[in-house]
C-alpha cells in the first residue's frame, strides 16, 4: 500500500519522500499530516538519526493544497468559515508545528515544483538545495489565499521581508537560479545531481555528535525568535550536557592526543 511519506534509513541519515506523485505531493488530507508527524517524532526518538533530507517522488517536491478540493469544495473546504479555522488548526498547521519540534537537522532537496504550501514546507527545513528545474512560487495570492500554514512567518526569516513581500504580493515563480541568488536555497545542482549532493552534506552533519547537533539547532532556532540574554542562557545551559556528553569526550581524547598534536 502506497504511503503519502517514504521513510528510508541508512545508517544516521533518514531521507523522507513526499509519496503522491499523481498529485503533485499536495499536502492534502489528514494522513500526509499524520505521516510527517510520525516521521518527527520517530526521528527525535531516535538518537542515531543525525541528519534528514526531505524531498518529492516524481518531477515535483510538492504542489501545496489540493486545488481540485478547494474547487469542488469538498473536504474541509466545504465548512463553514468557523469551522474552516478550526480545521487549519487541527490541520495543516499541525505541520509547522511538527517541523519546528524536529530536533534534527533537516535538508529540503527540492526537485521540482515548490508552491504554495510546498513553497512553505522548503522554508521550514534547515538547509535547501535545489535542482536546476525546480522553482517556487508563494502563489497563495493568485488563488485569492494567504499563506495559512505559517508561511508568512518562516519566508522573510530567510530571505528578509523585502523579497518576502514580492513573493507574496506577487506570487511569481523564482527560479532556481534566482533562488540562490536571494538566498532561498544554499546550492543549486544538475537534476540527476540533487540526491547525492543532498546525501554528501547530510553525511558531512552526520560526521557530528549527534547530542551537539541536536542542541546547536535548538540554539540557532533560539537564536531566531529570541533575545541576546535568553541565547546566552540557554547555551550557558546547554554547554554542560556537551562537556559531559561521552562521544565529546572521546574526540577531546583524540585531539589531545600527542599524534594528533604532532599533526597540527
Amino acid at each position: 500500500m502506497q504511503t503519502p511519506l517514504d521513510v528510508a534509513t541508512a545508517g544516521a541519515i533518514q531521507t523522507w519522500t513526499l509519496n503522491q506523485p499523481e498529485i503533485g505531493n499536495a499536502i492534502t488530507g489528514i494522513e500526509v499530516i499524520e505521516a510527517l508527524e510520525r516521521a518527527v517524532d520517530a526521528a527525535d526518538a531516535d538518537p542515531g538519526v543525525r541528519a534528514v533530507i526531505l524531498t518529492g517522488a516524481g518531477t515535483t517536491f510538492c504542489a501545496g493544497g489540493n486545488v481540485r478540493e478547494m474547487a469542488d469544495r469538498t473536504g474541509m473546504f466545504g465548512l463553514s468559515p468557523v469551522e474552516q479555522r478550526h480545521a487549519y488548526t487541527a490541520g495543516i498547521q499541525r505541520i509547522p508545528r511538527a517541523m519546528a519540534r524536529l530536533e534534527v537537522p533537516i535538508i529540503a532537496a527540492v526537485n521540482g515544483a515548490a508552491v504554495g504550501a510546498g513553497c512553505d514546507l522548503a522554508m521550514m527545513c534547515d538547509l535547501r538545495i535545489a535542482s536546476e528545474r525546480a522553482f517556487f512560487a508563494e502563489s497563495f495570492v493568485r488563488l485569492g489565499l494567504i499563506p495559512g500554514d505559517g508561511g508568512s512567518w518562516f519566508l522573510q526569516r530567510i530571505i528578509g521581508p523585502e523579497r518576502a513581500a514580492e513573493m507574496t504580493f506577487t506570487g511569481d515563480r523564482v527560479d532556481a537560479a534566482t533562488a540562490l541568488e536571494w538566498g532561498l536555497v544554499g546550492r543549486v545542482t544538475a537534476p540527476d545531481e540533487l540526491l547525492p549532493r543532498a546525501h554528501a552534506l547530510a553525511e558531512r552533519i552526520a560526521e557530528n555528535p549527534g547530542h551537539a547537533l541536536r542542541m546547536a539547532k535548538r540554539l540557532l532556532t533560539e537564536s531566531r525568535s529570541g533575545t541576546l540574554d535568553s541565547t546566552l542562557a540557554l547555551a550557558a545551559a546547554m554547554q554542560p550536557l556537551a562537556h559531559g556528553d561521552d562521544e565529546h569526550r572521546a574526540r577531546i581524547a583524540r585531539w589531545a592526543s600527542p599524534e594528533q598534536r604532532t599533526c597540527r
